[in-house]
C-alpha cells in the first residue's frame, strides 16, 4: 500500500493575466521503503509535485494522500504537524543556519518537534555520528564542505523520525563522488529504516543506480 500519493493533481499558478498549469493530473505514489527518483527537464513540474506531497502547497485540483488519508481537509495546524513529522525535506541549497553549528541546526528541528534536554542532545548527537559527521558536530556551515553541509541537512531532516524524506536536487551542489557518497547513505537508510524517498535529480545515471524505479516528468505530466 502506498505510504504517499497523488490522485489526478493539477496545480495552476496565475502568472499575471495567464494561467500556469504546472502539473496536469498527476498521479503517482511511493510505498514504504521505496526509493523513488523523479527527473525531467527544467519546468516538467518536479519541484512542485515534492511541494505538493510536503505540504509546501496545495493542489488546484486532485488529492494528496499520506497513508491512505487526504491532505485537503487538514488544518494549517495540522499541516505544520505534518510537515514536522510525517515528511522531511531536503534542497539543493542546503538552507543551515549559518550562526549555528552542525549539531545545533539538528538540535533546533528536534525543539520544534518537542524534544527536550538531555535526549535532544543525545539524538542530534546521534543522528550527527549516522550521517559520519561525528567529529563535524562544533563545526560552522562556513566551516564544512558542501557534502558535510547537506548530510547535517540530512541529519536535520530526519530529527523528528519522518517516514518519508522529499529530496529536491540534493546533489546539485555537489561534485560526482559526493554526491554518490550521499546517496548511498540515503539508499542505506532505505534499507534499514523502511525510510521512503522522493529524489528530484536531474542525472539520470545516479537515479538508475540508487532509486529502486524512476518516474520521468515532461510538461507537468507523467510521461512513464
Amino acid at each position: 500500500m502506498p505510504i504517499i500519493e497523488t490522485r489526478e493533481v493539477t496545480r495552476v499558478y496565475q502568472m499575471g493575466a495567464n494561467e500556469v498549469v504546472a502539473l496536469n493530473r498527476v498521479t503517482m505514489n511511493a510505498n514504504e521503503g521505496e526509493f523513488v527518483a523523479i527527473q525531467g527537464t527544467s519546468g516538467s513540474g518536479k519541484s512542485t509535485l515534492l511541494n505538493l506531497l510536503g505540504g509546501l502547497d496545495r493542489p488546484t485540483t486532485g488529492d494528496v494522500l499520506f497513508d491512505s488519508e487526504p491532505l485537503g481537509p487538514r488544518t494549517k495546524k495540522q499541516m505544520a504537524r505534518y510537515r514536522r513529522f510525517s515528511v522531511g525535506m531536503i534542497f539543493q541549497n542546503f538552507n543551515l543556519i549559518p550562526t549555528m553549528t552542525a549539531v545545533e541546526n539538528v538540535r533546533l528541528a528536534l525543539a520544534f518537534g518537542g524534544v527536550r534536554g538531555v535526549e535532544r542532545r543525545h539524538r542530534a548527537a546521534e543522528l550527527l555520528e549516522r550521517v559520519g559527521l561525528s567529529d563535524r558536530m562544533p563545526h560552522r556551515p562556513s566551516e564544512l564542505s558542501g557534502g558535510e553541509q547537506q548530510r547535517v541537512a540530512i541529519a536535520r531532516a530526519l530529527a523528528n523520525r519522518p517516514r518519508v524524506l522529499l529530496a529536491d536536487e540534493p546533489t546539485g551542489n555537489l561534485d560526482s563522488t559526493r554526491a554518490k557518497e550521499l546517496l548511498a547513505l540515503l539508499r542505506d537508510m532505505v534499507g534499514t529504516d523502511r525510510l521512503t524517498v522522493l529524489l528530484v535529480t536531474h542525472d539520470r545515471e545516479l537515479a538508475a543506480s540508487f532509486a529502486d524505479r524512476i518516474i520521468t516528468m515532461k510538461d507537468g505530466e507523467i510521461v512513464n
